[in-house]
């Protein structure tokens, strides 16, 4: 609440109340908080380092391999399936060495695997699989997310 110091008819000791509220201070601090909020907004983001594959499609006539998928059922059982072909039975003990196999290439570390699970599978049980993976040197691993509608 302000004072009014000077003005209309009593003497030089009366002094009025102004019920007017004075905004400069609040308008101040506003334009501050603003100028503060565009100087650390752009120093707040995080910028993440994406090695993305080239843009090159493959040869013509030449067929790209179909991935291999690496199934975690529900029970706790793993199936290495590739394409169309049966999925193969495994446990967590043999999953790198089965997935070498099936991948059938020099240096499989260097292919892709995909993961998938069930959506009832547990946490933990995700996690050991793809914590051996890693630890068998398999790290071009990707998550397949399928609809549950």
């Amino acid at each position: 609440m302000g004072a009014k110091l000077s003005g209309g008819g009593g003497n030089k000791y009366t002094v009025e109340s102004n019920a007017d509220i004075n905004v400069t201070p609040f308008v101040d601090i506003m334009l501050v908080l603003l100028i503060i909020f565009m100087v650390s907004i752009p120093m707040a983001t995080v910028s993440i380092k994406l090695d993305m594959p080239p843009a090159v499609p493959p040869p013509p006539g030449q067929k790209p391999k179909p991935p291999v998928f690496v199934s975690i059922q529900e029970s706790g059982e793993l199936y290495i399936g590739r394409g169309e072909e049966a999925p193969v039975k495994t446990s967590i003990d043999t999953l790198a060495g089965d997935l070498a196999g099936r991948l059938a290439v020099p240096n499989p570390q260097d292919e892709q695997v995909f993961v998938r699970a069930d959506p009832d599978v547990e946490y933990a049980s995700f996690m050991e699989v793809l914590n051996e993976m890693q630890d068998k040197g398999f790290y071009k691993i990707g998550l397949i997310n399928e609809d549950i509608t």
